[in-house]
């Protein structure tokens, strides 16, 4: 990839961050861990993979859909649709505040362009993109489903519910991807309920694994396309994303405190010091 579009990725991604962690901080709620940890992928996806168009349609014919599962993590989502021209990039300052479209879990009454299911209730992400990447199938809509999932929410029954189906009706217009930061609510993955060999229970539900770095943003967009390459093989593919919880920001990485809390005033102005402001604050 150019160096001078590469560059441009990280400036959006670094713009997005101080979105992020000043959303949270407006309202004194949400989760900025995990939202600072997967702002590469979604930039590269959004900025860079995905075809999608700003001029929204629930259907989504002829483009390339998200699905977001891991719904807490909605301030980096919303973060990157603003900034992908879906809404004003002022209305990220209502985040979480009552009557407004951007709700602490993505919803769908409120009409919100690009978000197309309700998420949050963790498990369920998987089966509504594949139930998308099926309806392509049939409709022979050439383009590919993505769907991001946390890693705690490895733990859910239904995921595995998903992944035997997807592999047994071969669909393979689809691309999942976990966000492996090894952090969920109550502490470390590994004391909550250990997940073992992640990559070798996916491989033998009978998916294409893939694994890379998701704060490295040249290798998660040389990992995307790889993705991408490896699709309508006869099998679903999915990649796990090693990423740091609150990347980004120093204090904040590698911890589960912040899962789900907000910076104070001291601790805002800490992390703007660390996040060049390069596309202009909202």
């Amino acid at each position: 990839m150019i160096q001078s579009d590469l560059s441009k990725l990280e400036e959006i991604a670094t713009q997005i961050r101080r979105d992020i962690v000043r959303m949270v901080h407006a309202c004194q709620s949400g989760h900025p861990g995990g939202s600072l940890g997967c702002t590469d992928f979604l930039v590269a996806l959004y900025f860079h993979h995905l075809k999608h168009s700003p001029n929204f349609t629930m259907d989504g014919v002829g483009e390339d859909l998200f699905f977001l599962s891991n719904g807490h993590i909605s301030p980096v989502w919303y973060a990157t649709l603003a900034r992908s021209g879906y809404f004003d990039v002022k209305e990220l300052s209502t985040f979480r505040f009552l009557n407004t479209r951007l709700q602490g879990h993505p919803t769908t009454h409120e009409h919100l362009p690009g978000v197309r299911i309700a998420s949050g209730s963790l498990g369920q992400g998987l089966s509504a993109a594949l139930g998308a990447a099926l309806t392509k199938k049939l409709n022979n809509d050439g383009g590919v489903v993505y769907v991001l999932m946390g890693d705690g929410e490895q733990q859910e029954g239904q995921v595995w519910e998903a992944a035997m189906y997807a592999a047994h009706n071969k669909i393979d217009n689809v691309i999942a991807t976990i966000d492996y930061n090894g952090q969920q609510i109550d502490g470390s993955v590994n004391q909550v309920l250990s997940l073992l060999d992640l990559r070798a229970k996916w491989e033998a539900f009978g998916w294409t694994v893939l694994e890379f770095n998701g704060n490295n943003m040249n290798e998660t967009i040389t990992s995307i396309e790889k993705a991408k390459s490896l699709t309508r093989q006869g099998k679903p593919v999915i990649n796990i994303m090693k990423t740091e919880m609150g990347f980004g920001v120093d204090y904040m990485m590698g911890s589960h405190k912040w899962h789900g809390v907000a910076p104070n005033n001291d601790e805002l102005a800490k992390a703007l010091g660390q996040l060049e402001e390069t596309l202009g604050d909202y």
